[in-house]
């Protein structure tokens, strides 16, 4: 039976899909070997399901709350519930969760002007932060950091970790907020634990106590059992079309923290002095409570795919971070590639593989906030989210494709292999180890 239940499977992929027998062969080895880590990650999946159901049980979350408001928002009894939901759910004082956040940038970036003023210093402790948080930061004549004249200052890693050293030596009395990033972006550092987080909020606070720690939480929501706010993070911000949005969000950002720090990021989202009091849901919130509903249980998935991609991609010979059994604090896979057009090549394999789009092919691009071209590829069925498969990277060296989400394990394991096969066609595979 079980072998007829493989054969059924593998016909599909090599009918429908043109998957070679080689590729689907060291699949099927793979995935018996991480059946083991599998099993782990659906037990955190499943304490975070509780926790978000728990949640939502205390706020009394009702049909009610599931309809939208217009205009000013005033008396958006849903919107007030959710906000509820998630304050209780990373275990903060308050939180905004709003479809009028357009990107997790966008979260980050209210935190930023909502909390710093001019002759602030912000100190990231994680090296030099995305690549679309430098136009934020120090961007010339675009209503930057630099242009309100907040000053600006990192800590480089050291062993692809936090220096503890030089984060204590760039803190002084200006230093007004710390900015901790989570996961990798496009480099090949690994994402920081919340272990990691909760010692680094320890020892920042041990030297200037009211320094405000700011963890940009993108990509590891749901990805432990804990989140920053419960290991002493200040103020906590990410996307909805990312972790917690479960792939069933179709816009938006939320930001968590102290109350008094969330009211002046709603500051900045609105205008002074309007607090969270308005600002219409649309259309969002049966989506936005429904979406964090499903989100363990697909952060879970895409967490059991980027294990699989991560040895499907060594066995190909390729170098990635994380490896397959090591600790992960995001849903990234990165993969050097080491050449532009392999880079390319899979990304187009991975869109070929797409609900959406499969048959357009992604092309290299000029993306804002970005110094150089970049491929993406996803067929998403809502553009950009990063918790749906997707692809991507900028072409730059080390030609790295970074790969994350995936509603469910089976896309992924099909959109690898889609991925490699396309790299095999194109003669940019690389041996098998």
């Amino acid at each position: 039976m079980e072998t007829d239940f493989y054969y059924n499977i593998n016909n599909i992929a090599l009918k429908d899909f043109g998957i070679s027998p080689e590729i689907l062969k060291i699949s099927e080895a793979v995935s018996e070997e991480i059946a083991p880590i599998l099993r782990d990650i659906e037990q955190i999946a499943e304490y975070n399901q509780l926790k978000v159901l728990a949640a939502m049980k205390r706020a009394y979350l009702s049909e009610y709350h599931l309809y939208d408001s217009t205009g000013y928002g005033y008396n958006d009894t849903g919107r007030e519930t959710i906000e509820e939901i998630y304050a209780e759910v990373f275990k903060a004082e308050d939180a905004l969760v709003r479809p009028q956040i357009v990107s997790g940038t966008h979260a980050i970036t209210l935190c930023l002007f909502g909390v710093l003023r001019p002759g602030d210093e912000l100190l990231s402790a994680t090296g030099t932060p995305y690549d679309t948080l430098l136009g934020v930061i120090s961007g010339d004549n675009c209503g930057s950091l630099k242009d309100f004249g907040i000053k600006y200052k990192e800590a480089s890693l050291k062993n692809h970790k936090p220096d503890f050293n030089a984060i204590k030596e760039k803190i002084n009395e200006k230093t007004r907020m710390v900015l901790i990033q989570r996961s990798r972006g496009y480099s090949l550092r690994p994402a920081i634990s919340i272990d990691e987080i909760e010692e680094l909020i320890r020892f920042i606070k041990s030297i200037k106590h009211d320094i405000i720690c700011f963890v940009d939480n993108c990509y590891g929501e749901f990805v432990e059992v804990r989140e920053p706010i419960e290991v002493g993070a200040d103020l906590c911000a990410g996307s909805l079309i990312k972790n917690p949005g479960g792939g069933i969000a179709l816009a938006g950002g939320y930001v968590v923290g102290k109350r008094e720090l969330v009211k002046q990021c709603a500051y900045r989202l609105t205008a002074p002095g309007l607090d969270k009091s308005c600002g219409p849901s649309m259309f969002s919130n049966r989506l936005t409570a429904q979406g964090l509903f499903y989100s363990p249980k697909v952060v879970g998935e895409a967490l059991k795919g980027a294990v699989y991609t991560s040895r499907m991609m060594e066995k190909f010979g390729f170098e990635v971070s994380p490896k397959f059994n090591e600790k992960r604090s995001d849903i990234v896979t990165a993969a050097v590639l080491g050449d532009k057009d392999a880079l390319i090549s899979f990304c187009k394999g991975i869109q070929a593989a797409g609900p959406v789009d499969a048959h357009v092919q992604p092309e290299p691009s000029a993306m804002p906030g970005y110094d150089c071209k970049v491929i993406m590829a996803g067929g998403s069925f809502i553009q950009g989210s990063s918790i749906e498969l997707s692809a991507d990277g900028p072409l730059r060296e080390p030609y790295a494709v970074y790969i994350q989400g995936g509603l469910n394990f089976a896309h992924v394991k099909l959109g690898i292999m889609k991925g490699l096969q396309s790299l095999m066609e194109s003669g940019k595979l690389l041996n098998k180890k």
